[in-house]
């Protein structure tokens, strides 16, 4: 069976704005907010996509809408769609205030049709995620409601940490920590369909593309520059002139030949891939928007995600800088990268 044949749904809990207090977390110190509990799923959700994509798999995004949907739209959408397997993005919770409650856990139901191969999805899943990210191993556990229970396919439910635990609050925005679970997640699934999982690192599986391209990689193209970077496309696997149009942008705003084709330095920019460049205050582009990110994870706002390496910016690295040990000159080299990069340290 080629990987294309394999059809998987991927499902984000929630929406923006839940109106239940159970969906956010505490107010966070420093950034003086709460995050919501869709901030990581649909992030998760994301790059799980990405990653299906990279492995040649057919996906199907059950919720792309920012706000919520109800499970019974949500399980008549997958029920519909012949899925090869689902796997949901959520956050857990225990009560309303910061507590020690840390971990992952990985659910399915015994009461889904194919409840035997749900278990064993869910348990690679886990596998998967525990070991792959810093946090807590909690299990596998059942739990019965619509999305694992009621679909036509295998369906497992990830519950990547808990929003009322303050560090693990603070790795919802984390980016890394974002794309370490939904690259985990695909792992697992590679490993429940018995394929080899392409790691997202690794450029020499990533085409070289220009205007007439036609593959998965290009859906893999737009969906990136639809969802991470805010491009207006179709996502249909064809690289047209808007695609062209929008890959020069790219290019130009971050200091990379404009010439529309999308080759390892564009790739690697796209996906913020190391080695990461020395960044200082009058910097852009995308990776000034991941450092923004990652300082903001570290509760130290930055006035704006907007890729501008402005002077809240630089106040914001020196701020980190000195909490860390490190030289505090507000210039993101490879000390400043290797301690914020590392999620232990979160």
């Amino acid at each position: 069976m080629a990987n294309e044949d394999f059809y998987i749904g991927a499902n984000d809990e929630h929406g923006v704005n839940p109106p239940t207090q159970g969906k956010r977390t505490p107010v966070m110190p420093g950034l003086n907010r709460q995050i919501y509990e869709n901030e990581f799923n649909r992030a998760a959700k994301n790059y799980f996509i990405e990653a299906c994509m990279r492995q040649d798999f057919s996906v199907f995004d059950v919720k792309p809408e920012l706000q919520d949907l109800s499970i019974t739209n949500r399980v008549r959408r997958i029920n519909a769609q012949n899925l090869t397997l689902c796997v949901t993005f959520a956050y857990n919770a225990f009560g309303e205030s910061f507590n020690s409650a840390n971990g992952v856990e990985v659910f399915y139901s015994p009461l889904n049709a194919r409840a035997e191969e749900s278990r064993a999805l869910a348990q690679d899943v886990y596998n998967q995620v525990s070991q792959g990210t810093p946090q807590n191993g909690r299990g596998v556990k059942t739990l019965d409601v619509g999305v694992l229970s009621s679909v036509n396919c295998p369906s497992t439910l990830i519950e990547a940490g808990f929003m009322t635990n303050l560090r693990e609050a603070q790795l919802m925005i984390n980016p890394l920590f974002q794309k370490e679970v939904g690259e985990e997640a695909c792992h697992g699934v590679c490993d429940f369909l018995q394929v080899p999982y392409i790691p997202r690192d690794d450029l020499s599986v990533y085409p070289l593309l220009r205007n007439g391209s036609r593959s998965n990689f290009v859906y893999l193209l737009q969906f990136i520059l639809v969802n991470q970077y805010g491009y207006s496309l179709s996502i249909d696997g064809i690289f047209g002139a808007n695609t062209q149009r929008a890959v020069q942008d790219f290019q130009q705003r971050n200091g990379l030949a404009v010439d529309g084709v999308v080759g390892n330095n564009t790739w690697r920019t796209l996906l913020t891939l190391p080695p990461y460049p020395t960044l200082r205050q009058g910097s852009r582009g995308a990776y000034v928007t991941f450092l923004q990110e990652l300082l903001e994870s570290n509760l130290i706002p930055v006035g704006g995600i907007d890729g501008i390496f402005g002077s809240r910016t630089n106040n914001a690295v020196r701020q980190y800088q000195q909490a860390e040990g490190l030289a505090v000159d507000g210039i993101v080299g490879t000390n400043t990268w290797a301690a914020i990069t590392d999620l232990q340290r979160v």
